[in-house]
């Protein structure tokens, strides 16, 4: 990893919630609300392009593990901001408290952590398989 990455770093984006974002199963719509696989879909992004800049070209980020608790619902349209803070960093291990909100509340938070391996240790891992 290169160096700059601390905790404490911080990162933004907003999305605007769409129907391809809706609670559905197998193509089904539950609910015409924003979903939870969509939110931990977004929380890990906000925290991989935490990690994008800091990546030597010879290493890749995975995903470890994903906590999430979905507080509000959110219809089409929303935008929602993800603010993502790196609350523990040892330069392979990463981890990341999310937030999540709307104009006006908290509708979703959670952690995600990343390990930062060599991307030949991530093939050897995937082919033995």
């Amino acid at each position: 990893m290169k160096k700059g990455l601390y905790e404490g770093f911080l990162h933004t984006m907003e999305i605007t919630v769409t129907p391809k974002m809706f609670a559905q199963f197998e193509g089904n719509i539950v609910h015409p609300v924003y979903s939870t696989v969509s939110m931990v879909y977004h929380m890990e992004l906000v925290s991989r392009q935490i990690i994008l800049p800091f990546l030597e070209n010879e290493e890749e980020g995975m995903g470890a593990e994903v906590t999430v608790k979905h507080i509000q619902p959110c219809k089409e349209g929303i935008v929602l901001s993800f603010k993502a803070t790196v609350i523990k960093y040892d330069g392979k291990y990463i981890a990341t408290r999310i937030e999540v909100f709307n104009k006006t509340q908290l509708v979703g938070e959670g952690e995600v952590k990343q390990v930062v391996l060599l991307k030949e240790k991530i093939k050897t891992i995937i082919s033995s398989q």
